[in-house]
């Protein structure tokens, strides 16, 4: 069996405490809770504290939760709720279309796929729940950075790599990519990413109209695209289907 970590197995320990006892705990409290010592224990609190996950009260010195757990809980219910909201229409959008559907969050400056519905085929699939795409080549990744501040930053200052000659990797031509998307709600990857393959993408929002994530089709260039340009009813189909999950999120009607 893989070896544990134990610095981490008491941090963890300690916000378990934290989450399941009193609202503020004491030094004392924590180190004789957990088997620490004082010393230990504080080390423990001072890198949790600098990280936001624990802060400390200025009159008693006790500790509590801090922010950022609260933001990471709130993160993972976010993805948790958009993925249940877009299960029926992404499964509609995928018959509809004939192609695989892709649902989309920013995740370290990346697309982590967080669903995925198959081609409705009989075709050998892999589910790729969990992959990576890169922000800038993809739909998915266009998408997220033109209406997500974090991502368009985050794209802005990291590398651009050419993934094929159809690949967009200079700044100036790259955020006129992001103004076109932004322009009429959705955005492309021809061969921009794999060579053969295309994909169209447009944003979801949640009822603070904030961009959570997008959803897009991804299928073969002879299929998706007719004499070079994205199909118009695969483009209406996967715009219908953002504003569907969308409305269901409670952002109202776009």
């Amino acid at each position: 069996m893989a070896r544990t970590i134990q610095s981490l197995e008491r941090a963890a320990a300690m916000l378990r405490l934290l989450a399941g006892g009193e609202r503020r705990l004491g030094l004392s409290d924590i180190s004789s809770s957990l088997g620490l010592a004082k010393g230990t224990a504080h080390g423990i609190l001072r890198t949790l504290q600098q990280e936001g996950f624990v802060e400390q009260d200025a009159a008693s010195g006790r500790y509590q939760l801090g922010a950022e757990l609260l933001r990471l809980g709130n993160s993972y219910l976010d993805v948790h709720e958009l993925r249940a909201r877009a299960l029926v229409w992404t499964d509609d959008l995928a018959r509809s279309s004939g192609e695989a559907v892709y649902l989309g969050v920013l995740h370290q400056q990346g697309v982590l796929i967080v669903h995925h519905v198959f081609r409705p085929d009989d075709s050998r699939q892999v589910l790729e729940v969990g992959a990576m795409q890169p922000l800038h080549s993809t739909a998915l990744g266009k998408v997220l950075s033109a209406y997500d501040p974090v991502a368009h930053s985050e794209i802005v200052e990291a590398e651009r790599t050419a993934f094929t000659p159809h690949t967009v990797t200079g700044l100036g031509d790259f955020e006129g990519l992001l103004d076109m998307t932004r322009a009429r709600g959705w955005a492309a990857d021809v061969e921009e990413t794999w060579e053969g393959v295309a994909s169209v993408a447009a944003p979801i929002h949640d009822r603070r109209r904030m961009p959570v994530g997008a959803v897009g089709v991804t299928g073969a260039v002879e299929r998706v695209c007719q004499e070079g340009e994205v199909r118009p009813e695969i483009i209406a189909a996967v715009r219908d289907c953002a504003r569907a999950v969308s409305r269901d999120l409670g952002a109202g009607r776009f």
